[in-house]
């Protein structure tokens, strides 16, 4: 029996390390907009396709995730749908999955507001808007008729202090985090969204680069399947995903605000007739021209731009598997029986020496 506890913590020993050290980078802190991911990694799925995942949020003040994957600095990374502008100007970027299948950002203004819809948004003073990674909420004031070149622009450096003061009418939010803060302020707000008037595009993009599609294309695949198969877990199993960003990634988030997340993203997440983390290619084109980005590069950038799933069947997997597992066998199985070699045979030498020391006496 004892022999067997060697051999298995050998066969453990040797399968850690072949497992593959892989770096996913956040585009934000901790919170349950990346669920998926956190409960990838607590119920094994990553380690059963053989990858050990380092999960990294954002540093706030450089939280570009296309750098840090390209500089390879990380494998995979969580980025907004501005991707496809910088796969448009030649970057080497390639989307995976859209884990939301609508825009999460929106204006937020007061429930006291005159502002209800795009077109009221005329002559109103809007937060600073950043045009790369919300180019949406541009897109549906243009369309709206707002010249947003005429839009009084708020740059202070407390937006949410000064947004509960009324020193500017509209600000940019991420669904799941600011409307909370406004209302554990007590504050009553309302938001206006890109969806609501047509302006429909994907969010928080999980990508890799085209470098590392072609040097380990069953990594990545490996990696995209075990991710999405976490978000479906994350979305059936909301309270343990909560539990599980509490006490391993972020304690300082309340219950109450974490449920808040999940209720809000769920829709985001999840829609019917469309399995999580699916894209168009058809639909990723139409936001080109929406953003007006195809105006000014060929659309023959675009392709390759949507991931295809490499043909990796099951089945396979398991071989692949199997064939590793007997090899790490053959290869450790000779470190156990030198081992039970190595002891039996200083227990005859011992045995012979206290013979010797028994007959001189």
């Amino acid at each position: 029996m004892r022999g067997l506890a060697y051999i298995v913590v050998l066969l453990i020993s040797c399968y850690s390390s072949a497992q593959e050290n892989v770096v996913l980078q956040l585009k934000w802190l901790h919170q349950f907009q990346f669920a998926g991911y956190y409960m990838a990694k607590e119920k094994g799925f990553y380690e059963q396709a053989g990858l050990n995942v380092t999960i990294l949020p954002a540093d706030p003040s450089s939280p570009d995730t296309q750098f840090k994957v390209l500089a390879g600095q990380a494998h995979f990374g969580v980025t907004h749908s501005a991707i496809l502008q910088s796969r448009m100007q030649g970057k080497p970027l390639v989307a995976l999955a859209a884990i939301l299948q609508s825009s999460p950002y929106c204006w937020m203004v007061k429930e006291n507001s005159q502002i209800y819809a795009p077109q009221d948004f005329k002559g109103k003073r809007i937060s600073y808007l950043g045009k790369a990674e919300n180019a949406e909420l541009m897109v549906m004031l243009k369309q709206a008729g707002v010249d947003i070149t005429q839009l009084p622009l708020y740059s202070g450096l407390y937006p949410i202090d000064d947004f509960k003061k009324g020193l500017f009418d509209a600000l940019q939010v991420y669904v799941t985090n600011e409307p909370f803060e406004m209302r554990q302020a007590g504050v009553a707000t309302r938001q206006i969204c890109p969806k609501q008037y047509g302006v429909n595009v994907y969010g928080d993009i999980l990508f890799t680069s085209e470098n590392l599609i072609e040097q380990k294309p069953l990594m990545v695949e490996k990696f995209r399947q075990a991710s999405l198969k976490g978000w479906r877990y994350a979305m059936l199993n909301m309270n343990e995903s909560i539990d599980v960003i509490r006490t391993k990634y972020n304690p300082d988030k309340s219950k109450e605000q974490l449920a808040y997340e999940a209720d809000t993203l769920r829709p985001f997440v999840t829609q019917a007739g469309i399995s999580i983390g699916n894209m168009s290619e058809t639909r990723w084109r139409w936001i080109a021209q929406l953003y007006g980005y195809a105006q000014d590069t060929q659309q023959n950038q675009l392709d390759n731009f949507v991931y295809h799933p490499q043909n990796v069947k099951e089945s396979y997997q398991w071989s692949w598997m199997l064939v590793a597992a007997s090899l790490l066998t053959f290869l450790c199985i000779p470190l156990y029986l030198h081992l039970i070699f190595s002891r039996h045979l200083k227990y005859r030498i011992t045995h012979a020496t206290q013979g010797d020391k028994k007959g001189v006496e």
